[in-house]
């Protein structure tokens, strides 16, 4: 256990030049999306997904020259995800997005089905913290992610927003117990953002490219800024966090106002 100071590195994304990120959920979405943005930076990725033919499909979506390696696992599955890390190598950052919505009013939710909110979102986190800890070195991070109905909650999603209320306070309890080995824990907490499961929950994800963009418009234009947020604006608090080697036991909000509305 290190007693020195975390080191120390600029704050910009430069800084991850040559970091070892892996993400868990990286096929799609925010995940994805950091991915790319990571790469901009000159990282080496590991991507991890559940589904190989989609897994396969974003690594070869991301820039040429990239640093890049793919492992299908669940995050749900602990001793997976201890060989995938192993496999990896050393590593200084890991960023969890992998979430399952279980959208249902109370009264059809029961507790099995209430559970496949938590064994994703949060025991997935939590499993991939417990892995991540004893592997990262003084500097590295973990990052989790939340989302505003935490704060501004609806109806008909009371086991997924409690999930993701369950991971911030994991963020804030890990990082303190981790400060010890100078590991950094913190949590994204996205806005509802233009993804697959937006466009899938709008019912338009089938639709034509520009017919599914204008319902998609639509259904944003109501909030502060004027539209929902793209997973590139998410991703990049994460880039953000990791980049940034004195940012610890935050819950950073990215929802362009959404939670005030």
């Amino acid at each position: 256990m290190t007693t020195r100071p975390v080191p120390f590195r600029t704050p910009l994304p430069t800084a991850l030049c040559g970091h070892n990120v892996l993400v868990l959920g990286g096929s799609s979405g925010i995940g994805l999306a950091a991915a790319r943005l990571l790469a901009g930076s000159g990282a080496r990725l590991h991507l991890v997904a559940r589904d190989a033919p989609r897994l396969k499909a974003a690594a070869a979506d991301l820039p040429d020259g990239t640093v890049a390696t793919s492992w299908t696992a669940d995050v749900t599955d602990e001793t997976r995800l201890i060989e995938v890390f192993d496999r990896a190598g050393p590593l200084d950052h890991v960023l969890v997005t992998a979430g399952a919505a279980a959208r249902a009013p109370l009264a059809d939710a029961d507790r099995e089905r209430a559970h496949g909110a938590f064994d994703v979102r949060f025991w997935g986190g939590y499993a991939a913290a417990r892995v991540a800890a004893e592997r990262l070195p003084a500097g590295g991070s973990i990052t989790l992610t939340s989302g505003i109905y935490t704060v501004r909650p609806v109806t008909g999603a009371a086991a997924a927003i409690a999930s993701a209320a369950a991971c911030e306070g994991l963020v804030r309890a890990l990082a303190v117990e981790l400060a010890a080995r100078r590991v950094r824990v913190n949590a994204i907490r996205a806005g509802v953002v233009d993804t697959p499961p937006l466009r899938r929950r709008l019912k338009v994800a089938e639709a034509h490219p520009d017919e599914a963009d204008a319902a998609v418009a639509a259904a944003g234009s109501h909030l502060p800024l004027g539209r929902y947020g793209t997973a590139e604006e998410a991703a990049s608090a994460a880039v953000f966090v990791m980049a940034n080697a004195y940012v610890t036991g935050s819950v950073v909000t990215v929802d362009g106002g959404q939670s005030l509305a």
